[in-house]
């Protein structure tokens, strides 16, 4: 749904699953990650602004935790 809404300025996408915290039996502080690549973060901000609430809205179809957006810059 997400790569339909957003289209072509989506150059890349990854989902990641924790497995566990730095230590052997520490907990992970993220059970799963989903990235999103972008050009700019113009391209970002025109693609996923106009869909944020339907985008949103459907994340309680896969989990009951809270989301965290964060914008990064892919350094390498």
């Amino acid at each position: 749904m997400v790569a339909g809404l957003l289209g072509d300025s989506v150059k890349g996408a990854t989902v990641e699953k924790g497995l566990r915290g730095g230590a052997p039996d520490a907990p992970v502080p993220f059970l799963a990650m989903g990235n999103l690549y972008f050009d700019t973060i113009q391209a970002f901000e025109n693609s996923f602004g106009p869909n944020a609430d339907k985008i949103m809205a459907d994340i309680p179809n896969f989990t009951n935790i809270e989301s965290v957006i964060q914008i990064s810059k892919v350094m390498i």
